[in-house]
C-alpha cells in the first residue's frame, strides 16, 4: 500500500489514479502524518440483480395496468402540465 500526503496527491492525482487502476492497490492520503482518505479502484458490481426483498408477495400489479383510460388521458393532457394542449 502506497502512502502520500495531500499536497503530493494534488500535484500527481492523474498519476495516482493510473497507479490504482494498474495495480489495483489502494493509496492512503494523509495530512500531518495521519491518514485521512483512501484512493482505491472502483469495482463495478456486475452480478445480476436479485428480485424480491421486503416487498416480495406484498404487491400485485393488475392485468390491465398498461391499459389507457380516455377519461384519465383527457384529465392529464388537459391540465397545467401540458398548457399547449388546452
Amino acid at each position: 500500500m502506497y502512502i502520500t500526503n495531500i499536497s503530493d496527491a494534488k500535484a500527481s492525482l492523474s498519476h495516482l489514479i493510473k497507479t490504482v487502476q494498474e495495480t489495483n492497490e489502494s493509496i492512503i492520503i494523509g495530512k500531518a502524518g495521519k491518514p485521512i482518505a483512501i484512493l482505491s479502484a472502483f469495482k463495478e458490481d456486475t452480478s445480476p440483480r436479485q428480485l424480491g426483498g421486503s416487498w416480495e408477495g406484498k404487491v400485485e400489479i393488475s392485468d390491465d395496468f398498461n391499459e389507457q383510460s380516455e377519461q384519465i388521458n383527457n384529465i392529464f393532457y388537459q391540465s397545467a402540465i401540458f398548457p399547449d394542449k388546452q
